[in-house]
């Protein structure tokens, strides 16, 4: 089965899109992209250059392009603020949708997404990539096997001082909504728990290149008595982090470590006497679906098995609305000072 595909919004990122489909022979095999969108046509063009798209039906007008091309499935790439626009319109013309994230500006038009693409029964889904690398995936499946006992607290520091230039510098909320939630979704993942309450305190520190939001201190409070902390700054200059923050998981029997990249260290608690009694080395699996450890190609896959299958993709929009609502219910704490209950 071969789709076709139009993809809508041809910045920087959709390259990110397109190198995805040619990383796998499945996605080349199975996805055609028959149209470009964007406002400003010449950026399409480029685009279309660049990867070589011939035969591809280029405009401004995403209704226009999806009746010229009967498109199967639209791949959202656009600035959050025009999503619901894009969306809507995908799925009125009767197209599966995959989205950047988030996957709304707002709980209330992310609900009416998820109604919508029921009502047109097609499948909305998320690229919440961050979830599909090794690391994320032998993390959740340490907690599954119960390595370090029952998981009680997930820990992550986020530090960077990435210069993007364009939207983001002038985005609200920059950190919590363009890029905390990877690290929220995945530890809502990891620790296999729905999302309670938050605390928030988010600032704009001294010498930041942003407009708004560019740290935040959030403890969110998840089922099952489990506490996820999260720390970051996009304008942290000097030692940084990994892309995907530190993790230190912490169970009944032990803890878990890892740098966001290729170290893991994990131990139990010791037998020897005294105040501390400490520590015995244990292995984290290494054995994990090699499918689900390629970022945004897995993210993909995982879309196109959804629709040849009938089935829900793990990042589908009814259940991504999750992470959403940790960020909105961290923004709102970060406005009030006051502990937030998360409600979906």
């Amino acid at each position: 089965m071969t789709l076709k595909a139009v993809l809508c919004g041809c910045g920087a990122m959709a390259k990110g899109w397109l190198r995805a489909i040619e990383s796998h022979p499945d996605l080349q095999a199975s996805i055609r992209i028959c149209g470009l969108v964007d406002l400003n046509e010449t950026a399409a063009r480029t685009l279309a250059d660049e990867f070589s798209l011939r035969d591809v039906v280029i405009g401004n007008d995403l209704e226009d392009v999806l009746t010229k091309t009967s498109a199967d499935v639209v791949f959202d790439v656009v600035i959050p603020d025009a999503r619901f626009s894009v969306v809507a319109t995908a799925l009125a013309a009767g197209c599966h949708v995959l989205s950047e994230k988030p996957m709304a500006p707002s709980l209330k038009e992310a609900k009416t997404l998820i109604d919508l693409a029921a009502h047109a029964g097609k499948i909305h889904a998320i690229v919440q990539n961050r979830r599909f690398i090794r690391g994320i995936r032998r993390l959740r499946r340490a907690v599954q096997d119960g390595v370090i006992g029952t998981l009680t607290a997930i820990h992550c520091d986020f530090f960077l001082a990435p210069h993007f230039g364009g939207f983001r510098e002038d985005m609200q909320n920059v950190l919590l909504l363009d890029m905390a939630i990877h690290t929220f979704d995945a530890a809502r993942f990891v620790a296999d728990q729905d999302p309670l309450a938050v605390y928030c305190v988010e600032k704009n520190p001294a010498g930041s290149w942003y407009a708004h939001g560019a740290s935040a201190n959030a403890i969110f409070e998840l089922s099952n008595d489990v506490v996820f902390t999260y720390r970051g700054s996009w304008c942290a200059e000097g030692e940084r982090t990994s892309w995907e923050s530190t993790w230190r998981l912490v169970g009944s029997e032990g803890m878990i470590l890892w740098d966001g990249e290729g170290n893991f260290s994990a131990s139990l608690a010791g037998t020897d006497n005294g105040l501390l009694r400490g520590a015995s080395s244990v292995n984290v699996s290494e054995i994990v679906d090699e499918e689900q450890t390629q970022g945004h190609a897995s993210v993909l896959l995982s879309f196109l098995r959804a629709i040849e299958n009938g089935t829900a993709p793990e990042t589908v929009s009814s259940d991504n609305i999750k992470s959403l609502a940790m960020v909105m219910g961290a923004i709102e704490s970060a406005r009030t000072g006051q502990r937030v209950p998360i409600e979906i």
